[in-house]
């Protein structure tokens, strides 16, 4: 019997985000799930450390790797067109519900049970899932900001609604990262290594 999950979550590289915008340099899912994870993996640290959120980072991290696998069947719904209607924001859920569905039944029985909650983000508890969620809004802002340091004025504004959301989270992990880590966003290789 062949299982055919992994394959398809190799996909992850040809779908392509942002694709309703102008971009210098294109961003596939594979590399935004791998930002989100590490972010995420990071935001818990400073939970553990500096702000009492009690989480678990590993369980968190994997979470991230595939808490957009679902798009590999739907594809990456821009943001202003998942969330324009309650209505299309209702039919994506379930698309993306069923996605899930359909990427489990690729999976021996026992591997879509342990692997099922890591997609649909019920491995999480409520602190978690904002920690991850607040990952995920880190990697948009960090795409928009480099965006617009290559001069793309296509983002400002997609900029401005990843800071408002963020800070509207109220995520004390994520604020403490966008003091302490965000600025170092503009460096360069020299200043960023520079002891």
């Amino acid at each position: 019997m062949l299982y055919p999950f992994s394959a398809l979550l190799a996909r992850m590289k040809y779908i392509t985000r942002w694709s309703l915008m102008h971009s210098t340099r294109a961003e596939s899912l594979s590399e935004h799930t791998c930002d989100t994870a590490l972010l995420a993996h990071f935001l818990c640290l400073i939970a553990k450390h500096y702000t009492g959120t009690p989480c678990r980072p590993e369980v968190v991290a994997v979470a991230a790797l595939y808490h957009d696998a679902p798009e590999i069947i739907t594809g990456d719904m821009p943001t202003p067109v998942k969330y324009h209607s309650p209505a299309l924001r209702d039919a994506y859920k379930a698309l993306e519900t069923e996605s899930v569905r359909s990427m489990a039944a690729l999976l021996p029985a026992e591997l879509a049970a342990e692997l099922t909650p890591c997609m649909d983000g019920s491995a999480l508890t409520a602190e978690e899932h904002r920690l991850l969620k607040a990952a995920d809004r880190l990697s948009a802002l960090i795409k928009c900001t480099e965006e617009q340091r290559s001069g793309n004025h296509e983002f400002d504004a997609a900029l401005t609604q990843q800071r408002a959301a963020l800070q509207a989270m109220h995520c004390p992990e994520a604020d403490w990262f966008l003091e302490h880590c965000l600025p170092c966003y503009t460096q360069n290789l020299d200043e960023l290594t520079k002891p």
